[in-house]
């Protein structure tokens, strides 16, 4: 379990650095842990490689460091906000093998950041009713494949937006990554549905508290969006956008990268279709194509699975009957072939095996009942 005292140096590790957080990794990565860092601040030049004569005497003055996150800890208690350093075993591990990963999170929420199955859907904050729709349509039929699916996005207008209330729409999780502290919403219309994602998945951010949403903080939060995901779906933007941005970060942290295309010249398709044609992102039209490509196993081949492991020593013509049977029960031999495209001598076979392993009966006007 992570201390309070490991919270408390690690927070104040990320205001040593000038906000460099690269180099905060690799001095939290050298020593093992945030209080490890403090307590070699006099000598952190002789136990980490490349550091700055100007970091190493920065380095000895924690006092203003130790004061924010003293503030930053009584923010959190009283916000019900979890903190996650990268060695909580509730930090994203997803995350934490990417190289610039940062070394702590703030999250309040309720979803699995560890969830199984975890994509994330941006696109440009002026989407149109095509990209509306498109992520609509997407997020319930990925639903009804794969009901176990953890929906993040960024909160912005547009896509995010759209996202985050068609997951809720659909019962999903959903997480907002915000580009500031958890003290505020940004921006402010999306409160209503921020506090339903409380409930319903959760808001995480690498910011302290009092820190705003500058230009640059969106830009280091896309990292988070593509890194804490499987896969990145790009779903309409420009022919330069932030959604690329985080395609291109997925991407190069080796995650499945897809989009939408859109209409040929049309301002908010230029760049999906443009990294498309690269062969930078792969071409979807549908939940189904996703599945699909991504190998995810459907609620339907979950339940197949089951049904095998009930019956482990069937044969795969035997499944097939007991499938049949288990949609509708008492069906006649002739419709049995029919339906499974057996042959009836074949099935009388098989129907015989299934009644002396005793799970199915022959019943009156030649039907055969299911027992299991």
């Amino acid at each position: 379990m992570i201390t309070s005292d490991e919270i408390y140096y690690t927070i104040a590790l990320t205001r040593m650095t000038g906000f460099n957080a690269a180099m905060a990794l690799q001095m939290y990565q050298a020593l093992g842990s945030g209080q490890a860092v403090y307590e070699h601040r006099n000598d952190i030049g002789d136990v980490v490689n490349d550091t700055t004569p100007h970091l190493r005497e920065a380095m000895r003055h924690w006092d203003d460091a130790l004061q924010r996150a003293a503030a930053e800890m009584e923010f959190i208690s009283k916000g019900g906000i979890r903190v996650l350093t990268l060695n909580d075993t509730d930090y994203p591990q997803r995350l934490k093998e990417c190289p610039d990963a940062p070394i702590v999170l703030y999250y309040k929420g309720t979803a699995d950041l560890n969830q199984r199955y975890i994509l994330d859907m941006v696109g440009t904050r002026h989407c149109t009713a095509y990209g509306q729709d498109l992520v609509r349509r997407f997020i319930s039929d990925l639903r009804q494949l794969c009901p176990e699916v953890l929906v993040v996005s960024g909160l912005a207008y547009g896509i995010d937006i759209c996202a985050h209330r068609s997951a809720l729409e659909q019962g999903y999780d959903t997480v907002g990554v915000l580009a500031h502290g958890l003290d505020q919403i940004y921006p402010p219309r999306h409160r209503g549905t921020a506090v339903q994602m409380v409930s319903h998945g959760g808001l995480l951010t690498e910011y302290m508290s009092v820190t705003q949403a500058l230009p640059n903080n969106f830009r280091q939060r896309n990292r988070i969006v593509a890194g804490i995901s499987d896969a990145t779906i790009l779903v309409e933007s420009a022919y330069k956008g932030g959604g690329l941005i985080t395609c291109r970060i997925a991407q190069e942290y080796g995650r499945d990268v897809y989009a939408f295309p859109g209409a040929v010249g049309a301002p908010y398709s230029e760049g999906c279709n443009r990294i498309i044609r690269n062969n930078t992102a792969e071409l979807i039209t549908s939940a189904q194509d996703f599945v699909e490509s991504m190998r995810w196993p459907t609620s339907r081949q979950q339940s197949e699975t089951v049904e095998r492991q009930l019956f482990p020593d069937l044969t795969a013509e035997e499944q097939q009957v007991v499938s049949l049977l288990q949609q509708t029960n008492d069906l006649q031999l002739n419709i049995l072939s029919v339906k499974s495209n057996i042959p009836i001598g074949q099935m009388t076979a098989i129907l015989f095996q299934l009644e002396m392993k005793g799970l199915v009966r022959p019943m009156a006007g030649g039907t055969y009942h299911l027992l299991a």
